[in-house]
């Protein structure tokens, strides 16, 4: 019998062959009844996960194909477990947001293969199990972009489909090398290898590389960023907002589940320069932001800089000359986790923002409206909440986030945490700008008659934002998902 995460993973994909199936009619009504069933699914994971425990839990294994040293290994921990909930939210919130586009019952039925990609991705514990996931999150992605994008769509997902089918050769090739050396896939079995090296001489070093190279392609870090402002601009609405929201973790999670635990001691060599990229990241895409037109664009940029936060905090971390206090090395690992949870839903609700104003305008560049304060007062102040998370104003999710990070950051590397901060300013120059532009001076006349926020809207941006504030006044509930994790994380670094 599947045990609940086969159960949840899998569930998807049952809908999306329902959706291909079903007989003319509502495919938004159908692929929700199976996105929510999974989400239940997910909340069963919750309610059986012991936060006392560290290591992984809910463990599912059966041989699959030996020969190769594969087999079928499922698991969650701490960190996997809020990644398969950040999911469970935000793919519900993205079909929500998203209007019923041409081709509804395909649409539907990629987002919810991405969707059981994810789910696999998350809590895959053996690698060829996990590429397997991995590459099947991004093939829907890839169509989704290429058939129901906008302007450039063919430009947008060629690029986005060429630098992760690239970064992801060079990752199956070192993981390959691995293998070859040390006759196993297995995460923790390889993790607990690596203190002597995984592989012989200067060879580890090609295989550092190739899995660095995959994974920064994904998150994405500096200079490996540039495909995606263009396909998340073209990418319709809801698949922006999974985008985002979900997807751009994938190579946060990487990092923590591959990178930091395999390669301990080449990433304390070269950590200075890891360090100067994930600074490159918090700095040049605000100064990218501020000199975008385009409202998707600039949120995207802004989407590498808060990222970039997560990778300064892992890099200063995993790449400390000297081993830092417990204290410090706990908050940073809390705050990546935090802001890795915080960023999703605070980025998609951006992006919901800037879908709704590209339907009632017909346009999305910043300058193409102008006083909406007055006229639509209601969706002007959601969507202030939503900068303002963003921006970490305290009281909402994303300070939590970027608290704990630049707290245990400058601990452990004040001078590059000290450089980081200019991004934060940029940042807050940035939204600002945009919110005088969007709401504030004479109404257009363009704008005169866009309608406040819809009922069935509010329905969608209410419970979002409430969820905001949640984790930025009591954000316990979430800690006690990940704290254990993040303790047993702490002593691969001391």
């Amino acid at each position: 019998m599947a045990g609940l995460i086969t159960t949840t993973i899998f569930i998807p994909l049952l809908g999306a062959i329902a959706v291909s199936i079903w007989p003319r009619g509502n495919f938004r009504g159908v692929a929700l009844i199976f996105t929510v069933i999974s989400a239940a699914c997910a909340l069963g994971l919750w309610r059986d996960f012991n936060t006392a425990l560290a290591g992984l839990q809910l463990v599912e294994r059966c041989p699959w194909i030996p020969a190769v040293g594969a087999e079928y290994l499922v698991g969650v921990d701490g960190l996997s477990l809020l990644l398969v909930l950040l999911t469970s939210l935000i793919i519900p919130f993205a079909f929500l947001a998203q209007p019923p586009p041409r081709g509804g019952r395909a649409f539907y039925a990629t987002m919810l293969v991405m969707q059981s990609a994810l789910y696999g991705t998350f809590t895959a514990q053996n690698f060829v199990l996990w590429f397997l996931f991995y590459e099947m999150s991004l093939i829907p992605a890839f169509l989704l972009i290429k058939i129901w994008g906008g302007e450039n769509r063919d430009y947008a997902a060629t690029k986005f489909f060429l630098y992760t089918f690239l970064g992801s050769v060079a990752m199956l090739l070192s993981f390959l090398g691995i293998y070859f050396a040390k006759q196993t896939f297995d995460f923790a079995v390889l993790a607990s290898m690596a203190k002597n090296g995984l592989v012989p001489g200067n060879v580890v070093w090609l295989a550092f590389a190739g899995i660095f190279l995959g994974l920064a392609v994904k998150v994405p870090l500096f200079p490996f960023h540039t495909w995606l402002p263009d396909a998340y601009q073209t990418a319709p609405t809801g698949v922006s907002m999974v985008l985002t929201g979900v997807l751009s973790k994938m190579g946060v999670y990487g990092f923590v589940r591959l990178l930091l635990p395999l390669f301990p001691n080449e990433i304390k060599i070269i950590g200075p320069w890891l360090l100067a990229l994930a600074v490159c990241s918090i700095v040049f895409a605000p100064l990218a932001a501020w000199a975008q037109k385009d409202l998707k664009r600039m949120i995207a940029y802004l989407s590498v800089n808060h990222l970039g936060y997560c990778m300064l905090s892992l890099f200063a971390v995993a790449a400390s000359p000297v081993v830092a206090a417990r204290i410090d090395t706990d908050a940073a690992l809390s705050g990546v986790f935090m802001q890795i949870f915080s960023h999703g839903i605070t980025a998609a609700t951006l992006f919901y923002f800037a879908g709704l104003l590209e339907q009632r305008r017909g346009q999305r560049g910043i300058d193409d409206f102008g006083g909406l304060m007055q006229r639509t007062p209601l969706l002007c102040g959601w969507m202030s909440v939503a900068i303002f998370s963003s921006l970490g104003l305290p009281g909402l999710n994303g300070f939590i986030g970027e608290f704990l990070i630049f707290k245990g950051s400058f601990a452990i590397a004040p001078g590059f945490a000290a450089i980081a901060v200019i991004g934060l300013f940029v940042t807050a120059i940035v939204f600002v700008r945009a919110m005088q532009s969007l709401f504030s001076g004479p109404l257009a006349e363009s704008c005169s008659a866009f309608p406040d926020l819809l009922p069935v809207e509010k329905l969608v941006v209410v419970p979002i934002t409430l969820l905001m504030f949640a984790v930025g006044i009591a954000p316990q509930f979430i800690f006690n998902i990940f704290n254990t994790t993040v303790v047993q994380m702490a002593r691969l670094f001391a």
